[in-house]
Parts: structure tokens; C-alpha cells; sequence
């Protein structure tokens, strides 16, 4: 399938993981960083407010995850509450689980790794090139990963070829809405103020582009190592952002 015709897009929005950044950094570095540290991170931070209803908005989603095998949650001292909610986590990276209560507690763990220095965000060599070359164009350029606004700003603020967050102007995450939900592009058409035809999801996930399909949005797959080709054309492939815009 053609990509769409250069002049028609006004605003490119980007997913991360598979199309800005290597799966395996997500997979292999900021997981287990985030897993290594949570019950460490949750024991300095327990008696802040926000990390006590990160805390509470975890144990209301365990209820349903017991059934497929959670660890027990045991809350009867405050000491056993925090190793649950710290196991619990850790079962809910090892699934990459999408809920916002863990990206949100991610996102704060990740920071303080990358305010120290022992986090570096990976993304694609073609990825800063591209960002310069669509800016030079006119073209907006946003985000939308589920992983937290925090953890996505933090990313690209401290990448390994430098702050690449001039270049963006808006980050969406789970709290806009499902990636696999239309309604989420809806909203952030409205929020960047623009039509669905003027702009452009790009995502390695073939659920996502088709929820921003319904609503009129052009797509493109990213094809990058590692990522399965779809079996069906419904989205025209890019391997490298140079193909797009160039």
C-alpha cells in the first residue's frame, strides 16, 4: 500500500516501543530496572500521597488479576502490604501489562534512574535525522505509548544522541485511552486541533493502527528488526523512518 501524499499530513504521531525504540531496551532494560527497584522504590516512598494512591489503584485491579495468578496480596501490617504491592508489579511487568497504575509507578522508578545517569534512552538511529527533517517540513510531531507521559518525556529527554524533546509537542498515554480504542484518536485529533485525515499513527502493532484507521487517521506499519510483517496489506509498511517524507 502507497503512504500517504506529503502535503495532506500536518502532524506525525509516533509510537515507542517497536517504532521510536528497540523493543529489546524496553524488554531487557527498562523492565527489569523498574522490577529490580519497585519494592525498594515503594519502601522510600510509601507515606508520599501520590505513591499511596498508585498503591490503591494497584490493589483495586489484583482482585481481578488473582483469578489468572497473581501473587496473594496481604495487607495485614504495612510492612507485608508493601512486599505485596512490590510482587504484584513485578508479575505485572513480566506480562507487560498495559494498566495505568504500574506505567505511572514505572514511570517515577524509570526517572530516578535516568536523573542518575544509569538510564539512557535508546532510540533508532534514523529517529533524530527524521524528527530534524519533518520539524524543517512544518510538520507536528507527538507521541502515544502506554507507557506514561512521565516515562515517555523522560525517554526523550535523555536520549543517547541527546534531548530529542524539542521536537515534540504533545505526549499521550493510557489515561487519553486504550490503543486499541478509536475514541483514544479521536481525542488526541482534538487535543492537537487537527482533522483525522492530516494525520499520521505509525505503530508496529497492526490492533492500534486499525483503531486509528476507523476514525480516518492514515497509518503506517513499522517494520522494524524484529517485528513480524503483516499477513494481510492493510497498512502500508515502513522500515525506516527515511521512507517517510524524505
Amino acid at each position: 500500500m502507497p503512504l500517504p501524499d506529503s502535503p495532506e499530513i500536518l502532524a506525525i504521531l509516533l509510537d515507542v516501543e517497536g517504532t521510536t525504540t528497540p523493543i529489546d531496551f524496553v524488554f531487557k532494560t527498562l523492565f527489569p530496572f523498574a522490577g529490580a527497584r519497585a519494592e525498594g522504590f515503594l519502601r522510600r516512598r510509601s507515606n508520599d500521597a501520590e505513591i499511596k494512591q498508585l498503591i490503591a489503584e494497584l490493589r483495586s485491579t489484583w482482585s481481578g488479576a488473582a483469578a489468572s495468578g497473581a501473587p496473594v496480596w496481604i495487607e495485614s501490617t504495612p510492612e507485608e502490604k508493601l512486599a505485596s504491592t512490590a510482587a504484584y508489579v513485578r508479575w505485572l511487568i513480566a506480562r507487560d501489562s498495559k494498566i495505568t497504575p504500574l506505567k505511572a509507578l514505572q514511570g517515577k522508578i524509570w526517572e530516578e534512574g535516568f536523573r542518575s545517569g544509569e538510564l539512557k534512552g535508546e532510540v533508532y538511529p534514523d529517529v533524530s535525522p527524521a524528527l530534524t527533517r519533518w520539524r524543517d517540513q512544518g510538520r507536528r510531531i507527538a507521541i502515544f505509548s502506554s507507557g506514561s507521559v512521565l516515562a515517555q518525556k523522560l525517554l526523550f529527554a535523555n536520549s543517547a544522541v541527546g534531548d530529542l524533546s524539542p521536537f515534540l509537542e504533545a505526549y499521550f498515554d493510557t489515561t487519553t485511552g486504550p490503543k486499541r480504542e478509536p475514541s483514544s484518536y479521536q481525542r488526541i485529533g482534538a487535543a492537537l486541533g487537527l482533522p483525522a485525515q492530516r494525520l499520521l499513527f505509525v505503530s508496529d502493532a497492526e490492533a492500534e493502527l486499525d483503531a486509528a484507521r476507523t476514525i480516518h487517521l492514515h497509518t503506517a506499519h513499522s517494520l522494524r528488526p524484529g517485528i513480524t510483517p503483516l499477513s494481510k496489506p492493510s497498512h502500508p509498511a515502513i522500515r525506516t523512518f527515511d521512507e517517510l517524507f524524505p
